[in-house]
């Protein structure tokens, strides 16, 4: 990022080379806004329920800890500057919005994103990326210089025309969304697909513009809609093409607009606001990492990984001039502080590990795990491995239980049970957890693709140690066994056939019948699940074989009730 914004205001109309004029950076800037609009619909699909409630305790307590009171500071700087209430409260806001690409690029280039803090840093950016919507939505509530239907500059017809029109589009949108990316889905054309995504976004932004609100809000909705779609992994596959390459355009054409006459005709002012804004959002964000007990070193690179300006911050100064909340040399001037906050997180977060050292070792991605020998490692905490972990416990077999969610882990702990916060399918913390000495592995992970990951490192790195897994549904069975695992048991198998047995007793079969008849299911599913190894790629036919196994097993109900009428026949 920090490239493409280096090489737009190289070519820019304030650049060496002036390839391009004022007029054509704002054409291309315009045209790149729809690489935030892409990555608004992407973020919209990573907000599914579940994933919201576990980080639910690291969005509140960082994520709404952190924007209000960065924007307060910020708006008391503002209004100690002479601006107006609103215009400081609202420009505020916008800054203390980080850049979820800046910010997430960095982390995963410093090999941080699946450490504590850098869990905790995406947690923040997802808080703020919901931030963004509400005040794109509400920028007239600020209006300093709206002329009607205003009271005390605040422009409420406005704010619930906005809101209606986001009602009705979330209303429309629910019903028939899905239902219409189905059946585009059906014609099998991997280039429908695209073309429906990139259309559904465009119409949602169009339509949201036409209300006067933001292209962004629109495409944040599509994707939130679509969080719970089984098409929800396809839409973005297709998408992150266009919105990787239209967000590089994005900032390159950040570069070009780089007004570097107003820098240097303000550059005392620009740099003062800079420093304040870095100063001020690492402080707080360090604060409310050391409360919630993240440890100083990683509360530090949480700060500075996350102390830059985002990009929605040019977005919200865009609407914030439209609405007549800011004027546009103010504007201008935050445009550059957030830029040059962006040049300078890189280079704070290099010169931090340079003067206190590289911090990998002491930057811990997973909790001190104690010595163990002769134990049983258990990967997922969830309800799954908790109660293997009970019977372990009785038994007392040691054991070692890891868990990605740092919620999930201190949850546990607050009853009574023990566990450790760290990723199973990363070698270096199997190591800390001594699975060279381990009996034996249980694979209790829910994510499929974070399961299939940690039985791959297991089964290759550690081929001595036994492994039970976990499977989600027979596809991931397969999955398993094409690694090497011989132990897999699907997690909702067993007690589908309890309650089954249990439902054909409540209906008048004796316990008798229905236990046969479950265990006559039972050995048919096994054999045609060991079978159908072999052919699991092959969807057509799977289908077929699905379709076939309906009348097969019939026949063999059929068969049994037969055997069993000639069985008792002779005692009649």
């Amino acid at each position: 990022m920090l490239g493409y914004i280096v090489a737009g205001a190289l070519m820019g109309p304030f650049g060496f080379s002036g390839l391009f004029s004022s007029k054509d950076a704002s054409s291309i800037l315009h045209f790149a806004e729809f690489g935030v609009v892409l990555l608004l619909f992407l973020i919209g699909l990573e907000l599914r329920p579940t994933r919201l409630w576990a980080m639910r305790s690291a969005i509140a307590n960082l994520g709404v800890g952190q924007v209000v009171v960065t924007g307060l500071v910020l708006a008391l700087v503002g209004v100690a500057l002479g601006v107006d209430w609103r215009a400081a409260l609202f420009a505020g806001l916008a800054l203390a919005l980080s850049s979820t690409a800046f910010a997430l690029q960095v982390m995963e280039e410093n090999g941080e994103l699946s450490t504590r803090h850098g869990r905790a840093g995406f947690a923040v950016l997802l808080f703020q990326d919901m931030a963004a919507i509400p005040l794109i939505a509400i920028a007239p509530l600020f209006a300093v210089t709206a002329a009607t239907s205003s009271i005390g500059g605040m422009d409420f017809l406005a704010a619930a025309k906005a809101i209606a029109v986001i009602a009705a589009v979330v209303g429309i949108g629910y019903l028939f969304l899905d239902h219409v990316i189905r059946l585009v889905a059906l014609t099998k054309v991997r280039e429908a697909m695209t073309a429906m995504a990139l259309l559904t976004i465009v119409t949602m932004a169009v339509v949201m513009q036409s209300a006067g609100l933001s292209a962004s809000l629109g495409a944040f909705i599509a994707g939130a809609l679509l969080s719970e779609s089984s098409y929800r992994h396809q839409l973005e596959a297709d998408i992150q093409p266009f919105e990787g390459l239209l967000l590089g355009l994005f900032f390159t054409a950040i570069g070009m607009s780089l007004n570097l006459t107003l820098l240097m005709s303000q550059w005392k002012l620009v740099l003062a606001l800079t420093f304040s804004l870095v100063l001020i959002k690492s402080l707080v964000l360090y604060g409310l990492g050391v409360w919630n007990g993240l440890g100083q070193r990683p509360s530090r690179r949480l700060g500075l990984s996350l102390s830059q300006g985002g990009e929605f911050a040019f977005v919200l100064f865009t609407a914030g001039v439209a609405a007549g909340v800011l004027d546009k040399n103010v504007a201008a001037i935050l445009a550059l502080v957030v830029t040059l906050s962006m040049v300078a997180t890189p280079l704070l977060l290099i010169f931090d590990r340079a003067v206190l050292g590289d911090g990998k070792t002491a930057l811990a991605a997973f909790d001190t795990i104690p010595e163990n020998d002769g134990h049983v490692i258990i990967a997922g905490f969830g309800r799954y491995g908790q109660i293997a972990a009970r019977i372990l416990r009785g038994k007392k077999i040691p054991f070692t239980a890891l868990d990605i969610s740092a919620e999930q882990v201190e949850l546990v702990r607050k009853f009574g049970s023990k566990a450790f916060f760290g990723d199973a399918s990363r070698s270096d913390i199997l190591e800390a957890a001594q699975i060279d000495k381990a009996r034996a592995f249980i694979l209790a992970i829910d994510d499929v693709d974070a399961s299939l990951r940690t039985a791959e490192i297991v089964t290759g790195n550690w081929p001595h140690v036994p492994v039970f897994a976990r499977a989600r549904n027979r596809r991931h069975f397969h999955q398993l066994m094409d690694l090497g695992v011989k132990n897999v048991q699907r997690e909702s198998f067993l007690s589908a056939l309890d309650t089954t047995r249990q439902v054909l007793a409540g209906l008048g079969y004796s316990g008798r019948e229905a236990e046969r008849t479950v265990a006559t299911f039972r050995a048919h599913d096994e054999r045609r699940l060991t079978e159908d190894y072999k052919h699991y790629t092959d969807l057509e036919k799977m289908q077929v074989k699905a379709r076939d196994d309906a009348a097969t097993l019939e026949q063999l109900f059929a068969d049994d009730m037969a055997e069993q009428s000639k069985v008792k026949a002779p005692a009649a």
